[in-house]
């Protein structure tokens, strides 16, 4: 939200909506969304969501006759009321749980943030993982601040081509319509700092984004001052080559630390969100050897007060660059530091199978604390995979715990299905989310209600598809098979099964297809006939991705599967909604063990669309054998091809011995009762355990307290 930004006025009664609209605490809170909503619900379905461009475009007459209805001024009232109680850091989980912190901060660095559709700054599940922390962060009241990137183009937009290849565009960031501020130092002046990079100095703006008791604060390079290739380093998230990914890289981490310090924040904790942000161990030891600290002393205070989360099992997944080119970037950032320069570059040497290079990874692993995987499988295969960090350390010591992933459930959660927790669970269901027991509560729901609320959720889906398919007819005329691939021939009474990641090889995203002529008679089985939705975006670089996608796309126009395959373009987070929400079945197929976590089953978990998964990742730890299914056909490991065969026989068996009987097995009142058993399962179990709440708490109280109690100690 800028300082120029164009909005009419509000009245003065109301005056406080572009504050409520400013601060993105309003995108999980029910009663802030009603505002809006209420205000003009067809002007805030136009604007995908977004009060702020609702506000420019708004009529004044809308906004005079909301501030003399009643009705209106009440749930405005209620907002704004909640606001500032979400901005108060007193009777938090947090400062009632470790008072003795109280003024200590946490820095959490990460290259993407997904926290909504109208600031586009992520890509996929790392940054939807960091904007639910935050989230998570801003609820318990942790005293969290986010460093990561403004991306002024953002993510690209993803279109289909008549032939179903993917084509992607980039479209400047409408800064008057994102929840955006500059961000200013203590003397009040707009936070611009230098960062080094080769021989010359970088420019850095910081812009702030507003989460409740959470503020973000995200690096701009596009400033006047700067040449018209830095200008471009933070122009797009993952553009260009391996020297613009270093280069964006020091200025996440260098810059970032710099920044905070403009800012006045001292930070007694640094959570590194993977390796991106692994500079921010060298500005930070350098600012200790300037203080009178020794290289040694240094980097023993570093790791007292480091922590670093990653996130991949695959080593391309992993940034690491040839030693000439990070000399060459770090020319002018050694300062005190310089006579140590070979010590830090030694804290990066790494062989991945590539030769000795500098690896972002082992640089954070060596640098921190502690370092965690996000599921429990994830931490085995990281202790496997880094096994030469340590070669006389056996593999269950090696210093990799874990931390599994979970989902922000306000953000997540279907209003509907809200609705039905508040009526059976009890009015403040939502404060105690992390408490197992009282997600017994769901068992005594009335079947024929959770289907009901189950069928609309799933009608509402439909709606949207459609009305998504009608645009791209009308307004970008395209072709009749590409309505026809958006899904507009699909039934909502179907069986439906969601498929919605990045499109890559080891996510296996055609493995559905590996038998057409069995898959083709499942969906298109008399009286029982089951669909399949697709959505997600390829990696621009990522070729074999692509080709993955446009054969997906091709199915979706075969005959032979009777307009049962859809894949639904451009997925963000405003689709996800929609599609975690409204499928029956949330399908995942990863190559074993190459998903660390995954959190998109869980969002669609907590809403009542049980998991059909390989059994790696979070899936691992969250089947119970009632909650879901698991697709394992027990083939050797070595053998790629083998184990595709026998997996696809595993996903077949299971849906047509399992999971579509029991769909369609209705009673009188055509309610599926050995179905809603698997849903409320799948609801109850997954809800507390795989929560951003508990994860934040795990955080927290493993890692955040303790760090920041010793920091405390050493100062005294």
């Amino acid at each position: 939200m800028t300082p120029d930004s164009s909005r009419p006025t509000q009245p003065d009664r109301i005056a406080r909506l572009e504050e409520l609209a400013g601060d993105l605490w309003w995108s999980w809170h029910l009663e802030a969304r009603a505002v809006f909503r209420r205000l003009d619900y067809a002007l805030w379905r136009a604007t995908a969501h977004n009060p702020l461009r609702m506000l420019r475009l708004i009529a004044r007459e809308k906004l005079d006759a909301a501030a003399a209805d009643p009705a209106f001024l009440e749930i405005y009232d209620r907002a704004i009321a909640a606001l500032d109680a979400a901005r108060g850091a007193h009777n938090t989980w947090w400062a009632n749980t470790v008072p003795q912190l109280r003024g200590q901060t946490i820095a959490y660095f990460s290259a993407e943030f997904a926290l909504h559709q109208s600031l586009p700054i992520y890509a996929g599940g790392l940054g939807v993982l960091a904007g639910d922390h935050c989230k998570e962060a801003s609820d318990l009241g942790v005293p969290l601040v986010g460093v990561g990137f403004m991306y002024p183009q953002g993510y690209f937009h993803q279109h289909i081509s008549a032939d179903g290849w993917q084509e992607e565009s980039y479209e400047r960031l409408s800064w008057e319509d994102a929840p955006i501020e500059r961000a200013l130092t203590p003397e009040g002046q707009p936070c611009i700092t230098a960062v080094p990079i080769g021989d010359r100095s970088v420019l850095v703006e910081v812009w702030r984004v507003r989460l409740g008791r959470v503020t973000l604060y995200l690096l701009d390079t596009n400033l006047d001052e700067n040449a018209p290739w830095d200008r471009e380093l933070s122009a797009r998230l993952y553009g260009g080559d391996r020297e613009t990914r270093i280069q964006q890289e020091i200025i996440l981490g260098i810059g970032g630390v710099r920044a905070l310090k403009a800012l006045g924040i001292e930070p007694g904790v640094f959570h590194l969100n993977e390796g991106h942000a692994g500079f921010v161990v060298l500005q930070r030891i350098r600012d200790l050897i300037e203080d009178g600290s020794s290289f040694d002393d240094a980097l023993a205070e570093i790791r007292k007060t480091t922590m670093f989360t990653t996130h991949t099992p695959v080593p391309a997944g992993h940034d690491a660059f040839a030693f000439s080119l990070v000399e060459k970037h770090l020319a002018g950032a050694w300062g005190t530091l310089g006579e140590h320069r070979d010590r830090f570059l030694q804290l990066g040497a790494y062989d991945n199978g590539s030769g000795m290079q500098f690896n972002m990874t082992a640089l954070a692993i060596r640098s921190a604390g502690s370092t965690n995987a996000v599921s429990e499988l994830h931490g085995e295969v990281t202790r496997a995979m880094f096994a030469p960090m340590w070669p006389d350390v056996p593999e269950a010591e090696r210093p990799v715990s874990f931390v599994t992933n979970g989902v922000h459930v306000p953000t997540w959660i279907a209003p509907d299905v809200g609705d039905l927790f508040t009526k059976y669970l009890g009015a403040g269901w939502i404060d105690r989310h992390d408490d197992p027991s009282m997600w017994d509560g769901v068992l005594a729901i009335p079947d024929e209600e959770l289907w009901t609320v189950r069928q609309g959720l799933r009608r509402y889906l439909f709606a949207f598809i459609r009305e998504r398919a009608r645009q791209r007819w009308v307004e970008e005329r395209v072709g009749i098979p590409r309505v026809v691939a958006a899904g507009t021939l699909l039934d909502p009474d179907v069986l439906t099964l969601g498929f919605a990641r990045r499109f890559t090889g080891y996510k296996r995203p055609e493995l559905v297809f590996h038998d057409p002529d069995r898959l083709a008679r499942i969906l298109n089985a008399a009286g029982r006939p089951v669909q399949i939705i697709f959505a997600g975006k390829s990696h621009p670089a990522d070729d074999v991705g692509k080709h993955h996608l446009q054969r997906v796309y091709k199915r979706a126009l075969d005959p032979q599967f009777g307009g049962r395959i859809a894949f639904v373009d451009d997925y963000d987070l405003h689709v996800a909604h929609f599609l975690v929400q409204g499928c029956d079945v949330w399908l995942n197929n990863p190559r074993k063990p190459l998903e660390a976590s995954g959190t998109s089953g869980m969002k669609a978990a907590i809403n009542g669309v049980p998991h059909l998964s390989i059994g790696d990742g979070w899936w691992a730890e969250g089947f119970t054998g009632a909650n879901g299914w698991v697709i394992d056909g027990h083939a050797p490991a070595d053998n790629p091809d083998a184990v595709d065969a026998a997996d696809a026989d595993a996903l077949y068996r299971l849906l047509e011995e399992d999971v579509v009987p029991a769909f369609y097995d209705r009673d009188r009142a055509n309610v599926p009762h050995r179905w809603m058993a698997t849903v409320k399962e799948a609801i109850r179990t997954v809800s507390p355990r795989f929560s951003a709440r508990r994860m934040v708490k795990e955080y927290a109280q493993r890692m955040y307290s303790p760090a920041l109690e010793r920091n405390i100690k050493s100062e005294v």
